[in-house]
């Protein structure tokens, strides 16, 4: 395994922590009261999750070994 695969992979299991974080604050906002901090939080992750999809994608471009 390369360096840049596994960077690749840590990348997007953070993608998908921030996703999952995001729909869990907003679920939480939403049914016990979170009110607009929970909002806020929904936001920001779901921003770092498009973020780090973004530099996610701009590693794809780059090859590994022989490419």
């Amino acid at each position: 395994m390369t360096l840049l695969t596994a960077h690749r992979i840590l990348i997007g299991a953070a993608i998908a922590f921030f996703a999952f974080y995001a729909l869990w604050e907003y679920a939480g906002a939403r049914g016990t009261g979170g009110g607009p901090g929970g909002m806020a939080r929904g936001t920001a992750s779901l921003l770092a999750a498009g973020g780090l999809g973004v530099y996610f994608l701009t590693l794809r471009s780059r090859g590994g070994p022989g490419a």
